[in-house]
């Protein structure tokens, strides 16, 4: 049978509009990245912190006039700067329990932390814990409401070449999105002397901001929290696509500790304090205080001297402490007769103090450099 030409071609346009409507039907809102981003997006938090800072400055006309006509120098004044940091973190709990980066929030003792939801409001939150050797830290918004967040009870898999996405404040942009794919797992690396182990490696674009922000799976499960970007290697070698994440399941083991510490510092409301005091240190059950031991790391931050007192994290309002002008920042040098360089110090000492007893405390602040000395003594009356 002879095919009409004109056949041949009704034929051939008919299979292109087929191939045409097949190609039309491709929604990008149906793709698996599009639905994972949806999926986690409305979890992820952009953190800003704000800490101030004192440095000593001098003036510039006074250093010449000293030089050159020997005019005694005048001492450096001092002035304060408020410092700014910008992070990601993402929601695990309803509650408003957020998981970050330790180094985000890591000088909580004299900072202020706002997080900004992916619905563009903003909540202050308060820093709960935190631990160096992971960089993971937790915080909690002051919020009484229900928030959208990821579940870590199913974590990805974390199998060698799968697709990645990392969300966050890339930048100072909120609700950035890169993508990549999983490179290694178990890296061991050291960034601007820091050490990292055990971290999974992506070539998914990871930038100042997304430390703390999740990075997920096409089905919208954790793969880990950005912590490292490596733009050289120890030699100085440059390098190009290596991000690193702290893996899920660390993630997971650590958010679990930490949701046990939190536990452990909520006061049950409408309780009695004689029941719900239990759990609580000498400090916050007598005088309102959680006080945090003064490292290294954290004298050097605050400009403090170093193995010197207990510095106080947070005061209860209308507590004995916030009565006597505590604040949190200030550091606590004595309590009674004797020295405290260390929680565990204080709490041994206040062991035996009862309801009613008054006790005096030394605080202030001694700086580094001149030793500069702030003290005061102050009495507080046991709740």
């Amino acid at each position: 049978m002879k095919t009409n030409p004109y056949q041949k071609l009704f034929v051939a346009l008919l299979i292109l509009a087929q191939a045409g409507a097949c190609f039309g039907q491709a929604d990008p809102a149906s793709e698996p990245a599009v639905l994972a981003v949806a999926k986690v997006l409305p979890a992820v938090v952009n953190i800003n912190t704000e800490r101030v800072v004192r440095r000593a400055v001098r003036d510039p006309v006074e250093d010449f006039y000293a030089q050159f006509f020997g005019h005694n120098r005048v001492q450096p004044r001092e002035i304060r700067q408020t410092l700014q940091s910008l992070g990601s973190g993402f929601i695990i709990d309803p509650a408003g329990y957020i998981v970050t980066n330790q180094h985000v929030v890591e000088r909580a003792a004299d900072l202020k932390i706002h997080v900004t939801t992916n619905d563009g409001k903003t909540y202050n939150a308060h820093y709960i814990t935190g631990d160096d050797k992971t960089d993971l830290a937790f915080i909690k918004i002051d919020a009484e409401t229900a928030f959208p967040f990821i579940n870590l009870d199913n974590i990805s898999p974390n199998l060698l070449g799968q697709t990645v996405i990392v969300a966050g404040n890339a930048v100072g942009y909120g609700s950035s999105i890169s993508r990549g794919v999983l490179s290694a797992v178990k890296r061991d690396i050291t960034v601007d002397d820091t050490e990292y182990k055990g971290l999974v490696q992506t070539d998914a674009a990871i930038n100042p901001g997304n430390s703390g922000g999740p990075v997920i799976d096409l089905s919208g499960r954790l793969v880990g929290i950005s912590s490292a970007k490596m733009a050289f290697t120890p030699q100085g070698v440059p390098t190009q696509g290596m991000g690193f994440a702290i893996p899920a399941d660390v993630v997971r083991d650590s958010v679990n500790q930490f949701k046990k510490l939190a536990q452990k510092q909520a006061t049950p409301k409408n309780q009695p304090a004689s029941t719900a005091d239990t759990s609580l240190s000498n400090a916050e059950k007598l005088f309102g205080l959680q006080l945090q031991d003064l490292n290294q790391e954290l004298s050097d931050a605050l400009g403090y001297i170093r193995g010197r007192g207990v510095l106080i994290t947070a005061v209860e309002p209308d507590s004995p402490a916030d009565e006597a002008g505590l604040e949190r920042g200030l550091v606590i040098y004595r309590a009674g007769n004797s020295e405290t360089n260390s929680v565990k110090q204080i709490e041994e000492l206040l062991r035996s103090v009862q309801r009613g007893t008054k006790l005096e405390f030394t605080v202030g602040v001694i700086r580094t450099g001149r030793q500069t000395r702030q003290l005061a003594t102050l009495s507080m009356t046991a709740r």
